[in-house]
């Protein structure tokens, strides 16, 4: 690496460079990028002397390549400077709230292994949240959104079909008032499909805007982990259900989630299934767990990073046939990515986003749910939300957490999960180190598919 400003790798076949604070991605031929490796900061217009010797080339071919890097150095994409940081330290603090994981249902009709919720009762009493307490909710975010126009509301559980009269009767109250709030509300529901019928397939391609399909891939591997309460496999039950759903979408958002452990680290294989039984919006994710028989060691990485990088080369080679697909951990914006307060703070759990839990208890997010060290309040007490605990969550960003300002991926992880965090270290802010590994092979490989995509367009409309 040449510098902290940029990341240069090599993958699929092509050399890159990474200018980490503006984003720029660059493909470069073998000398400039050997080049590049060798160079510090600032730049003068003349190659320094001491690289000529470190290199297999002529004078003139590496005067040729230098002065393209020169180029790039002198508008502002390559040893770019970062100074987002003082951005970060404008963030707002107490920003309104403007999304709702809203639990449905501390319930489930599967009991998956490595299941964060405990089975689905987030380690407490099993229940379903009455219609009134979900109401209740979108009167809370109604006014705790502020002029904030766009509300993002997520059904979660648990399993939120064990309860859909909640789910409708929800919809409805916010339909019909919508207008009224000057507030525009986008609906997820995330499902394990085992109680989807023909009725409830029509109100979430009416009114949701996403719905999340949870199914692990193939059946050995879904039916290893994802069981019903009898202890049995789900893959024949679900998968129909679920390619139904993904199917009757009709252009609307989707998309199949699996996760992945020590079980299944040939996990492209798992993606590869998915889009051939017909999903073609997939994710599979690396699980977050304390199972020693399910969790990853160091000695899983090279073994995950073959993986990615495998999948990768797949989607290259599908690019623009009818056997294309996308995968969630891939989809990277080059042009414009996200805002940049998106890019220091992420998903803003805990300040902008919140859990809410079928008794109308208020927490970070779905993965603090239970914890009584995390409790912010109730949507029924506005007024006495603990505001330390949302300012410590609002604080978090890449220049806070220890070793993010200086990882390449800071800007496309955004500092990862503080969940995740808390689980592996007991610290919001003490970034979890395996799962940033992984984290930076997928950006690379994202951003390497990306890139040789781009390149392979351009070629194609110079012929």
């Amino acid at each position: 690496m040449a510098h902290t400003s940029v990341h240069t790798y090599e993958l699929l076949g092509q050399y890159i460079a990474l200018d980490i604070p503006s984003g720029a991605v660059h493909v470069l031929d073998k000398l400039a990028y050997d080049l590049l490796r060798q160079l510090t900061p600032p730049l003068s217009k003349e190659c320094p002397a001491s690289v000529y010797s470190a290199l297999n080339a002529s004078a003139a071919e590496i005067n040729e390549a230098y002065a393209e890097l020169y180029s790039l150095y002198d508008a502002g994409l390559l040893f770019s400077e970062d100074d987002y940081e003082q951005i970060a330290a404008m963030i707002d603090l107490h920003p309104p709230v403007k999304a709702l994981c809203l639990h449905i249902s501390h319930d489930c009709n599967l009991r998956c292994k490595y299941c964060f919720a405990g089975t689905g009762n987030f380690g407490g009493q099993r229940m379903l949240m009455p219609a009134q307490t979900a109401i209740d909710a979108m009167e809370f975010v109604r006014k705790a959104s502020g002029a904030r126009k766009n509300i993002e509301v997520d059904f979660f559980g648990g399993e939120p079909l064990m309860a859909f009269d909640t789910v409708i009767q929800t919809v409805e109250y916010v339909r019909a008032r919508e207008k009224e709030w000057g507030k525009s509300f986008r609906f997820t529901l995330t499902t394990n499909g085992l109680a989807l019928d023909e009725k409830k397939m029509d109100f979430i391609n009416q009114e949701m805007s996403n719905v999340v399909l949870s199914l692990d891939g193939r059946p050995e591997v879904n039916d290893a982990l994802r069981c019903d309460i009898a202890g049995k496999g789900s893959y024949a039950r679900v998968m129909p259900k679920l390619l139904k759903m993904a199917q009757s979408r009709n252009g609307k958002d989707y998309y199949v989630r699996g996760t992945f452990t020590r079980l299944n680290l040939d996990f492209a294989e798992d993606v590869l299934h998915l889009r051939n039984i017909g999903f073609k919006e997939i994710s599979v994710e690396p699980v977050v767990t304390t199972d020693p028989a399910l969790d990853f060691t160091e000695a899983d990485l090279p073994r995950i990073y073959a993986e990615y990088e495998r999948l990768a080369k797949i989607m290259l080679d599908r690019a623009g046939t009818d056997e294309t697909f996308r995968f969630f951990h891939f989809m990277i914006d080059l042009e414009q990515g996200p805002c940049v307060i998106k890019r220091l703070r992420g998903c803003g759990a805990g300040a902008e986003y919140l859990a809410v839990t079928p008794d109308g208890e208020l927490y970070p997010c779905h993965q603090f749910v239970g914890n009584p060290d995390f409790r912010i309040g109730t949507i029924y007490e506005p007024d006495k939300l603990n505001e330390e605990l949302r300012t410590k969550f609002a604080k978090q960003n890449v220049y806070s957490r220890s070793g993010c300002r200086d990882c390449f991926a800071r800007f496309y992880c955004s500092g990862g999960c503080s969940a995740a965090n808390f689980n592996k270290n007991g610290d919001i802010s003490k970034p979890y180190a395996l799962g940033c590994d992984i984290e930076r092979k997928r950006v690379e490989c994202a951003i390497a598919l990306k890139a040789a995509l781009a390149v392979r367009a351009e070629e194609e409309a110079q012929e």
